[in-house]
């Protein structure tokens, strides 16, 4: 008799969410909490490296300035977090800075990605780091997706087994009721 009482609430909390969303703070809060969410902030983060570094790269072969690459890889970014450390990062290079410090002092990036970049930088091979950066955090990305749908086939077996399981012993609860009282018993 609730249902739709329970619809309209999740509806209106989808609704305030989305809208939440869409603002500066809520963007920057509700990306932050799904960066701490265990398995899936894991992926995220993963997914925001490769994308990052495979835009970087694919921006600075093609001849684009650094200062440019990074303005266009952070209005690509997809999270408000890795947004905001590219930001920095274009900040700290209008300085005069490295690429590198800003990334250790965001603590988005893995450490492995933040040498690969400072050897890339000194090197002058930053296109190419940032290829083989991003190559490897999509097989991650790639690996992980797949270990976690192996592991969440059984769980839904196992889901679906309790719902069949339950609307069986639903059905002929009545019937065995129904069975008892005419025996008599």
């Amino acid at each position: 008799s609730y249902i739709i009482f329970l619809v309209a609430a999740a509806g209106l909390a989808a609704f305030g969410l989305r809208s939440y969303y869409k603002t500066d703070q809520g963007r920057h809060t509700i990306d932050g909490l799904l960066l701490r969410v265990p398995i899936l902030g894991d992926i995220l983060r993963k997914v925001g490296v490769a994308r990052f570094t495979r835009t970087l790269a694919t921006l600075l072969t093609s001849g684009v300035a650094i200062l440019e690459a990074l303005e266009i890889t952070a209005n690509t970014a997809g999270n408000a977090i890795l947004e905001q450390t590219i930001r920095k990062i274009r900040r700290n290079i209008e300085e005069g800075k490295t690429i590198a410090d800003p990334m250790k002092d965001s603590k988005f990036f893995p450490s492995m990605v933040i040498q690969m970049v400072s050897v890339g930088e000194s090197t002058g091979e930053l296109d190419n780091m940032l290829v083989k950066v991003a190559d490897y955090y999509e097989d991650e990305v790639d690996t992980v997706v797949a270990n976690l749908l192996t592991i969440l086939e059984p769980v839904m077996l196992v889901f679906l087994g309790v719902i069949v399981g339950g609307i069986v012993i639903s059905m002929y609860m009545p019937l065995f009721k129904l069975i008892r009282v005419l025996s008599g018993g």
